[in-house]
């Protein structure tokens, strides 16, 4: 009975141990995780290191226990359940802002938004969990079969940014991808026209891999190697930090205007109030002479400067008179609060007024709306989160609906099985997707005629999505956004630097309108040109180029992406294999 006690006590201990340090190395990957993307403001650059360190707890605690003599037979079980946890960890950290939203906007209480997080984190915190288990099975395999583990360093970069894809295709929601962190990197953003984020990635978990390699190698001389490698690649990279992207030049300005309408109390003009809206929208665009603006980023000590009006010094020096401040080559309104309905009289009238006025075409979000017949004859109305575009002389020439939806924001998944959520389905009306991208031709004042691709909001994460309005031609790309949903978290930043990783992936100048921040000018290398201050109504006079080369990303999409989620399922079945066969062996003896 004592030796029975002895040894249930020393297996007791055993579990506890493993437990102890899978769940070490979880909460460490996802502290470490988050701290290399926006908290609660614009990311500091010494936060961005570490992204290079940040997968190594993890991946040494999987690879240990499958590997060493503590492995217990269910340990397929421990490693899916230690990825899954440190995933939801992450998703938790770096989504905290899904609370405020519901809590704060969505008229949740404070227990019902405090599920809503939880469950979105405990469902995209299980694809961590496939990461470690195919991590795992691959590990255990390699040491099964005789092969040498170096070549696992390789499969590790492989297997996160197969994750990162399927991320981003089966849920849809590829948010702060790792490559994101290094936004600000001159060197590794260099891969994005290539591999789009996802490259970026890719060399951010090879560094992980090879320092990790420095603790679980086998080999001393391997881990001191690998060790090496993974910090001169981690210097190397870190020193993107220090150069400078080129500056291209600027040939055009538009007014971006930021009216910073409240989200929940901003949905319906009364009277006079739709009146005086509409002059504050036409103050605004017309305001470019001598208009403030950042030189940068908000919060981050951008200089101030301001827009010229149209007279050089010499020839305020000859008493000259000044010149006329050309009209601007565009005009936007963003997504917003704004009760613009596009079949509204009022509506069509005013937007009208104000591009006729301005000489300058406009795109102005808006709900747009189609009336059709159901089958019993009656009147269906089909609504559209849309951006309307209006020629300079005020005509309507056409209208992009969004298509890619944002899931319990703009409708509901599954309604019929959430019957139970009655505060969140009662709440949201579904919106119907848009079924083209299109690219709109503007002329402005001057005569020129330029290319446009609208996206609206959410759909700025979607990297493979943005490149197809450059590939049917878009020049410059316009993202129009309502961020005030995300108040003060760190949503609008991420968001921001999501926006700005499109421009770098498709070289093209980005404008970036937004209803409360951060409102912004992006060259093709990402960088912010130009701002304002966010929760404020103003207008930033951006200035911007168009671009008509097409880089190997627009053209092919996430081929990286694609690739390493086809090796990872390659390897996950062979080691399957490989395991499956081993246990036969076992079993036979």
């Amino acid at each position: 009975m004592a030796i029975t006690i002895s040894v249930e006590s020393a297996r007791l201990r055993r579990m506890r141990g493993i437990a102890l340090r899978l769940l070490a190395g979880a909460v460490g990957t996802a502290v470490l995780l988050d701290l290399p993307f926006p908290i609660a403001g614009p990311l500091p650059m010494w936060r961005t290191v570490f992204a290079w360190i940040a997968l190594v707890p993890l991946v040494v605690r999987v690879v240990r226990l499958v590997n060493g003599p503590d492995c217990l037979k269910a340990w397929p079980l421990w490693v899916l359940g230690a990825g899954w946890l440190s995933g939801a960890l992450w998703f938790g950290l770096n989504c905290y802002w899904v609370y405020d939203t519901m809590h704060n906007y969505g008229g949740m209480g404070p227990v019902m938004a405090g599920v809503c997080l939880v469950l979105f984190s405990v469902y995209l915190g299980f694809w961590f969990g496939l990461f470690t288990l195919a991590l795992g099975m691959v590990s255990r395999a390699t040491k099964l079969r005789g092969a040498s583990e170096n070549w696992l360093l390789g499969l590790i970069p492989v297997l996160w940014v197969g994750m990162e894809f399927a991320v981003a295709r089966i849920p849809s929601f590829p948010w702060d991808e790792l490559g994101y962190s290094q936004i600000d990197n001159a060197l590794l953003t260099r891969l994005a026209p290539w591999t789009g984020v996802m490259g970026i990635s890719f060399a951010l978990a090879a560094g992980n891999a090879l320092l990790a390699g420095g603790f679980f190698l086998t080999s001393r001389r391997g881990r001191r190697w690998s060790a090496a490698a993974g910090l001169c690649a981690g210097l190397l990279g870190m020193g993107g930090f220090l150069l400078r992207a080129p500056r291209p030049m600027a040939e055009a300005t538009a007014m971006l205007v930021q009216p910073n309408l409240n989200v929940n109390a901003d949905d319906v003009w009364v009277g006079a109030q739709w009146d005086a809206h509409l002059a504050e929208f036409a103050r605004l665009a017309g305001e470019e002479c001598g208009k403030s603006f950042l030189t940068g980023m908000p919060e981050t000590g951008a200089t101030e400067a301001k827009t010229s009006c149209g007279v050089s010094e010499t020839s305020k020096a000859l008493g000259m008179p000044a010149a006329d401040v050309p009209a601007p080559a565009l005009v936007a309104w963003p997504e917003s609060a704004a009760p613009f309905r596009e079949p509204d009289p009022r509506f069509q009238e005013g937007m009208g007024k104000i591009a006729r006025a301005e000489q300058s075409p406009m795109i102005v979000g808006n709900v747009g709306m189609e009336v059709g017949r159901g089958e019993d004859g009656l009147a269906q109305y089909r609504i559209y989160n849309s951006a309307s575009v209006i020629a300079a002389n005020g005509s309507f020439v056409g209208r992009y609906d969004k298509i890619h939806l944002v899931p319990f924001g703009e409708y509901v998944p599954a309604r019929q099985l959430l019957f139970f959520a009655h505060q969140l389905t009662q709440q949201l009306t579904d919106l119907n997707g848009g079924a083209e991208r299109k690219v709109f031709r503007l002329r402005s004042a001057n005569g020129a005629a330029h290319h446009y691709g609208i996206f609206i909001c959410y759909e700025s994460v979607f990297g493979d999505e943005v490149r197809q309005f450059v590939e049917l031609g878009a020049e410059t790309l316009v993202n129009i956004s309502d961020d005030g949903w995300y108040g003060d978290t760190s949503a609008p930043w991420e968001h921001l630097n999501m926006a700005r990783m499109r421009a770098i992936e498709n070289h093209r100048w980005l404008l970036r309108d937004t209803n409360s921040g951060v409102t912004a000018s992006i060259d093709p290398n990402g960088v912010v040109r130009q701002s304002i201050e966010r929760h404020r109504v103003d207008v930033l006079p951006a200035q911007f180029g168009y671009e008509t080369r097409l880089t190997w990303y627009t053209v092919h999409g996430d081929v990286l992406g694609m690739i390493c989620a086809i090796l990872a399922v390659v390897f996950a079945l062979w080691a399957t294999r490989a395991l499956l066969w081993r246990r036969s062996v076992e079993g036979s003896v």
